[in-house]
């Protein structure tokens, strides 16, 4: 009762003071949870089982997108959330309205009723199906320590391994900002968080990136809740989209892992192997050993000469924390990766075999009725 109550009590809150104050800021992105709407606190994932048509209970995942005056669109996953359980079929699409202290979406057969952080479902007819719990997922590698041999870009204090570098009053890397020193094969570890932005669409959303080499960028974007699409987030922008949309809300902290290898040239500066990238966005790998078939976007010409790695400055207010890398010669450049297809959730107990709600923690081998 007391969750309830306090979520009630925030939503409240943020109905009364949503004026003109935090209205402004909107249009250019929210950094700060003390300066969010009232959509945000129904804005994110949730997860659960409902009642499937064919008997029994299913295991289904929903991310809410806030867009601006009340409004949601929001997607349904089967199995679960993607890289919690999604089991990659066709998702379906809800769109909706907050009015005062719910927001009520509906689409494809489907009513759902977004209240005290649940989400209760119901199909077309009216009859109730189950209710979902809003998640709050953090990515396996958030907070990965250095290892001892790593370079360290950026510790949340010096900025002596950056150029043009700016941090905001509470120690995060603003965008803009470039290495020092030229790198050629490596692993880089980095966290980013995406400002709140409803209003804005496509590539006006949260845009920023990693340009790697300043010749290959790895898309940062907002592109939470959405279909996977080219030049979304984790996309090696204009050449390929990543194999699945692992992107998390705005304003919650997401990782990119990176293994990078760079072309090789012969002596007339022709290119004799082509450059190969692994991507790991939060902690589920969306590139394999992937080639690299020329630089991607507006990056700088293919060359043998090694370059910095540029966070780009597209507009908006993203921010970084905890980047470092460790450097590889080309004998021991990272190896192919299995792919991973379930992300580990932070989960500080085993699952039990019977449960009354899944989690993204776990996938119980059957589920019991709980009163």
């Amino acid at each position: 009762m007391r969750l309830i109550l306090s979520y009630a009590v925030a939503v409240c809150c943020a109905v009364s003071l949503a004026g003109q104050a935090v209205a402004q800021d909107l249009k250019k992105g929210v950094t700060d949870l003390a300066h969010v709407d009232a959509d945000y606190h129904f804005q994110g994932e949730y997860f659960g089982s409902v009642k499937a048509q064919e008997g029994g209970n299913r295991v289904v995942g929903l991310q809410v997108v806030a867009m601006g005056d009340g409004k949601f669109d929001a997607l349904w996953y089967q199995g679960g959330l993607p890289g919690n359980g999604y089991d990659g079929s066709k998702t379906q699409k809800l769109s909706g309205q907050r009015i005062e202290l719910k927001v009520e979406l509906s689409g494809e057969g489907l009513m759902i009723e977004l209240s005290a952080g649940r989400a209760n479902v119901k199909n077309s007819g009216g009859a109730f199906l189950g209710s979902l719990i809003r998640q709050n997922r953090t990515s396996q590698t958030e907070g990965a320590r250095p290892p001892a041999n790593a370079v360290v870009l950026f510790d949340g204090k010096a900025t002596d391994r950056l150029k043009n570098a700016k941090l905001t009053p509470d120690g995060l890397l603003e965008i803009g900002a470039e290495t020092t020193e030229p790198v050629q094969n490596f692993t880089l570890h980095a966290e980013f968080r995406i400002p709140y932005m409803p209003y804005a669409r496509g590539q006006g959303r949260g845009n920023s990136g990693f340009y790697l080499q300043k010749r290959y960028e790895v898309q940062v974007l907002d592109s939470f809740g959405l279909e996977l699409q080219f030049n979304d987030c984790a996309s090696l922008y204009r050449f390929k989209a990543p194999d699945m949309n692992m992107s998390f809300p705005p304003l919650r902290w997401q990782t990119y892992d990176i293994d990078f290898t760079a072309p090789k040239f012969d002596a007339d500066n022709k290119r004799i192997a082509k450059g190969r990238i692994t991507v790991r966005h939060n902690g589920v790998i969306v590139h394999n050993n992937l080639e690299l078939d020329n630089k991607t976007g507006g990056g700088s010409p293919e060359g043998p000469n090694p370059l910095p790695i540029l966070f780009q400055n597209h507009g908006n207010p993203v921010h970084f924390r905890n980047i470092w890398l460790v450097n590889h010669d080309a004998s021991s450049a990272p190896a192919p990766t299995e792919p991973t297809t379930v992300a580990q959730a932070n989960c500080s107990s085993p699952c039990p075999t019977t449960c009354c709600v899944p989690t993204p923690c776990c996938r119980p081998v059957r589920l019991r009725r709980c009163r």
